[in-house]
């Protein structure tokens, strides 16, 4: 099932003369986690901002083509309506977090929708318990850490429900283990909900084994999208100014001076494979 559609989509900014968005033209389905990646300036926000309406009903500017996210079109519905459906968490949650305990702030969105009592109480302990965040329930969100933060800001959207999950460089603000840890998480939200969650990250190293599917863009253009193992095979991939992943560009070299398959790995695991099927040749 197709969730987002982008047909011939332009977008520049108010302002600006270069196109932020130059003919994007993607499909995105269902249960899926997915990749973006590009190189710095490609148009990665900006099309995550496309996603609830942000573009181009909040950020001023021209636009020509549509988007349509659940079928909807992100010009013809509010922003509060599309969010329901393709929620997004930004670098810093610490902006979105707004209530006095965690317990409130999960409970704001839910409580701004009108979902009754009862049902706010027990989305409330499921998405708890699916972040793994209880104990934080009574602290106020200045007191947390930039992990627990980021936790809190998952939960809250979670308990909406969307079928989307967007996170703009959610691991910027953390150190390497907390990042890994995060991303673990959402891999094990999208595959118990079964739900989309499309990640734009620069760390490759981390979210890149997680990934089903890559989307790269350059200069305002989606330039190759389909499976990630595709894909970082592929000769854009290999081409952008972009953090690759420190096992595949050992393995680009080695393969270089030896026979190791046509595929390079992307992860430890997928790197020992290689290994081993290249022994036995």
């Amino acid at each position: 099932m197709t969730l987002v559609r982008f047909s011939g989509f332009y977008y520049r900014y108010k302002g600006n003369e270069e196109y932020a968005l130059n003919d994007v033209n993607l499909e995105i389905e269902q249960d899926r986690f997915i990749l973006l990646a590009g190189e710095t300036g490609s148009g990665k926000t900006s099309l995550i901002r496309c996603l609830n309406g942000l573009i181009p009903q909040f950020y001023p500017g021209f636009y020509k083509g549509s988007v349509q996210v659940d079928g909807k079109s992100n010009t013809e519905f509010t922003i509060a309506e599309l969010s329901t459906i393709a929620s997004i968490v930004f670098q810093n949650p610490e902006n979105q977090l707004i209530a006095m305990n965690v317990e409130h702030e999960i409970a704001f969105g839910l409580e701004n929708l009108g979902v009754p009592a009862p049902q706010i109480k027990k989305k409330i302990d499921d998405v708890v318990k699916l972040t793994e965040i209880g104990h934080l329930l009574d602290k106020a969100p200045f007191e947390l850490s930039g992990g627990e933060q980021q936790r809190v800001a998952i939960a809250s959207i979670l308990a909406l429900e969307p079928k989307i999950l967007v996170l703009d460089e959610p691991t910027a603000l953390l150190d390497p283990g907390l990042a890994q840890k995060i991303l673990i998480l959402l891999k094990k939200i999208q595959v118990k909900k079964k739900m989309t969650v499309i990640i734009s990250e620069h760390r490759m190293d981390i979210v890149l084994p997680l990934a089903d599917d890559l989307i790269l863009m350059k200069e305002g253009k989606v330039i190759e999208y389909g499976a990630a193992k595709d894909v970082i095979n592929g000769c854009n991939f290999k081409t952008l100014c972009i953090n690759r992943p420190v096992i595949y560009s050992i393995f680009e070299q080695l393969s270089q001076n030896y026979e190791l398959g046509r595929e390079l790995p992307s992860s430890i695991p997928a790197a020992i494979k290689l290994l081993k099927e290249a022994r036995q040749q």
